[in-house]
């Protein structure tokens, strides 16, 4: 087993104490373990799915261990750990973060306890080495061991997974991950799927809203059936598209208000009434969307 990368580098091993973000959604989430449910996106693809928060883990099983995008809260890490065993009995061999939020990184300490390898792009793993940013609530997400740019794969057991590094969006260090052999496409918060998770634009973690629309675009080249949003169900190409016809859509009603010279409060209302953002999403996002289409 090994990673192939364009330009990989090896991290120093450890655990650094980092803030990173928790999709909070107007409630304190990651107190208390997420109730977990098992949904089969392909043959030996396994998505730890929950309601709202936190984001979807997603388990790729070979007859060499488990990788394992993504890794939920903190707390969340013991239910991880016993629901795999109701799939397979191979051990987590790699994890992959898909950007540095904690809803999909909390678990990473006690991974890095198990000695198991944590991949992430570079701008992740950077994010998650800075704790200047107190407005996310989870503390103590290990940072990963490996980072990347632009690509990586992933080879184990038979199974290849491919790490693209695409664009700006969620974040400036969101990755998705491909299994051209399973037709899968793993997004994380890049793509969420349903009315209860909007697009959250990190912009102190360099997201962008004007951007969004053409780095889903070059996730829609790839050849995939299913996909494994960061939050909510499973999805289609379909879902996908329309997803990323929102968020252009998002990004043009916001320029065109600025150019109106609309006030702060007037966007944010349109925000609410037309694309469901509640006052998580407005105090994240909302100076960083107008002063970006300025």
């Amino acid at each position: 087993m090994r990673i192939d990368s364009v330009s990989i580098r090896l991290l120093v091993l450890g655990t650094v104490t980092a803030l990173a973000g928790a999709v909070a959604y107007g409630a304190q989430f990651g107190q208390e373990p997420a109730k977990l449910r098992v949904l089969e996106a392909a043959p030996d693809v396994f998505v730890l799915n929950n309601d709202v928060a936190p984001g979807n883990a997603t388990a790729v099983v070979t007859a060499a261990g488990v990788i394992l995008i993504d890794d939920k809260f903190a707390i969340d890490h013991e239910n991880i750990l016993a629901t795999l065993k109701t799939i397979t009995t191979q051990p987590i061999r790699y994890v992959v973060n898909t950007h540095h939020h904690a809803d999909h990184t909390g678990g990473n300490a006690k991974l890095l306890q198990l000695h198991v390898p944590i991949v992430a792009s570079e701008q992740a793993v950077g994010h998650m080495a800075d704790d200047s940013d107190s407005r996310f609530v989870e503390a103590t997400a290990g940072v990963p061991t490996l980072a990347f740019r632009d690509r990586a794969t992933i080879r184990l057991g038979g199974q290849v997974v491919e790490l693209l590094q695409l664009g700006r969006g969620h974040t400036n260090g969101d990755v998705v991950a491909y299994l051209p052999a399973r037709r899968v496409l793993v997004t994380g918060d890049l793509f969420t799927f349903g009315p209860a998770t909007p697009q959250l634009i990190d912009y102190a973690a360099g997201g962008s809203a004007k951007e969004w629309p053409a780095t889903l675009d070059q996730a829609l080249k790839l050849d995939f059936d299913t996909v494994v949003p960061g939050h909510g169900g499973l999805a289609t190409r379909t879902d996908l598209r329309a997803f990323r016809d929102g968020t252009a859509r998002l990004s043009q009603r916001v320029r065109a208000m600025v150019v109106q010279k609309k006030t702060r409060e007037q966007i944010a209302e349109m925000l609410r009434a037309e694309f469901g953002w509640f006052p998580f999403l407005l105090d994240r996002g909302l100076d960083g969307l107008i002063g970006e289409h300025q």
